[in-house]
């Protein structure tokens, strides 16, 4: 093995790019994260830099994989394949306030589960939540864990449980 190889695990996802393209396969991710304690996550990738990422498509009915570099702008949703319990390794999760939401994206679909606001008590509002600083953010629903770009948030809506 080279000395210039680092090793990454790979995390399994299904994107939805601006295209309307939903693409299969695996980010890579490094076992130390440069921003916080433990691994790095999805989220952490996507809210690192700008630009692009590599991510390893795999075709429905292939053998054979290939990597491409993917631009971040360009990604509107990020469905986690493994229930990993990623958004829950953020710092604060427990205590955060839990929002129910419905958000409109700009292809079109809708997405509903909660979304964590790290916010005081008062200030942890919706509208909160969506001036938060990260351009990638989490979304829980029964049945998956979503990464949501907030550029292509076309609206967002509190709903009851």
């Amino acid at each position: 093995m080279s000395e210039f190889r680092v090793a990454k695990r790979r995390a399994g996802a299904e994107l939805t790019l601006s295209t309307g393209a939903a693409v299969h396969g695996c980010f890579f991710l490094s076992g130390s994260s440069p921003i916080h304690a433990g691994p790095e996550r999805v989220a952490d990738l996507l809210n690192g830099e700008i630009g692009f990422f590599p991510f390893e498509l795999t075709p429905n009915g292939s053998d054979g994989s290939t990597t491409v570099l993917v631009n971040r702008t360009q990604v509107l949703m990020v469905r986690l394949v493994e229930q990993t319990g990623e958004a829950q390794l953020d710092p604060g999760y427990d205590v955060a306030t839990a929002r129910q939401v419905r958000i409109l994206l700009s292809n079109g679909s809708t997405v509903s589960g909660s979304v964590r606001v790290y916010r005081p008590t008062g200030r942890d509002r919706l509208s909160d939540y969506a001036r938060s600083s990260d351009a990638f953010r989490y979304v829980e629903s029964g049945e998956a864990t979503y990464i949501v770009n907030s550029a292509h948030i076309v609206e967002l809506m509190e709903i009851s449980e």
